[in-house]
């Protein structure tokens, strides 16, 4: 696969799930029939290893499979994909990233080091290393609200300038001046927002979602984002009801019973019913009960009849 420039890094990504037995071993014949759908549901990527992939709870010999078979996947039929090489040791990140480059993903996520907070000079070295085990193909940072260092919108400027390798970042969005900002300091890179916001997102200027809606449904998501190039009002009237959907009833049980946001996007999955890799968590995180799937699906259709029409 060609490796993307920050400006072909676009649209709507969904991401791996990784399907889980009792004995929380990784089901492949279920991760196979994941994949194949996703190849084939005409979404504008795929990527692997991110926090509902549980990059954090594989072995490496997990990992490589994994990968694997997504790269053989996307190359069969065309389509982009990325490798996420994220771990909160550098030391096991760096060797992910230097075994992700045989596999010539269209880019790599990474995370900053992730025990203590880093200073802007130690983000830059840690990205440059990294940067240089990717031979080539670009790095796209992911950043969540839960990171030890949430960058700050001039911080992207700083990152940009001393790692040319630096295509693309995921972050939390923000208001009219966080766009604003990003705009001017972020300039040159792929800015992916939340999923949920993307219809909102797109209009100030951000690229795309690597995208938790598309854990719903990812032809639904690619739907919607293809609606937001041609009927911008119409794209925000469906985002104001996925919001309604996501803050009424998947946010609490982050808010307020304590489960994982992966758990959230395995949740999403069994609602939308497309692929068969349940709600089971890999220890220590907790899994939400595949029943809370069963009582959520009848309010998620009277809300989102579009996620739900194939």
């Amino acid at each position: 696969m060609k490796p993307l420039r920050p400006d072909e890094i676009r649209g709507n990504w969904a991401t791996v799930l990784l399907p889980l037995r009792e004995d929380e071993s990784i089901d492949y014949a279920v991760l196979a029939e994941e994949i194949d759908y996703l190849t084939r549901s005409g979404v504008d990527g795929i990527y692997s290893n991110g926090t509902a992939g549980e990059f954090y709870a594989q072995s490496e010999e997990e990992y490589d499979r994994v990968n694997e078979m997504l790269a053989a996947a996307c190359e069969a039929r065309g389509v982009p994909f990325q490798i996420g090489a994220s771990h909160m040791s550098p030391k096991i990140s760096l060797e992910r990233i230097r075994r992700a480059v045989r596999w010539r993903p269209s880019a790599i996520q990474v995370i900053l080091s992730d025990w203590f907070p880093l200073q802007t000079e130690e983000a830059v070295a840690c990205l440059q290393r990294m940067a240089e085990a990717a031979d080539g193909i670009g790095l796209v940072l992911y950043n969540p609200p839960h990171a030890k260092k949430v960058l700050e919108p001039a911080t992207y400027a700083v990152l940009k300038a001393a790692v040319p390798g630096l295509v693309g970042v995921k972050v939390a969005d923000g208001d009219e001046t966080w766009y604003s900002q990003m705009r001017r300091y972020a300039a040159g890179l792929s800015i992916f927002v939340p999923g949920h916001h993307l219809a909102t997102g797109y209009r100030m200027g951000a690229a795309g979602a690597y995208s938790n809606v598309a854990c719903l449904h990812p032809m639904a998501a690619q739907r919607w984002y293809e609606l937001m190039q041609t009927e911008s009002d119409r794209a925000l009237e469906w985002e104001s009801r996925i919001r309604k959907f996501m803050d009424e009833h998947i946010a609490p049980f982050i808010t307020e019973h304590g489960y994982c946001n992966a758990a959230c996007d395995k949740l999403l999955a069994a609602i939308g019913g497309w692929a068969g890799v349940g709600t089971r968590m890999r220890w220590p995180y907790r899994s939400i009960p595949l029943t809370e799937a069963d009582r959520l699906r009848p309010v998620a259709k009277v809300l989102l009849p579009e996620f739900f029409q194939d």
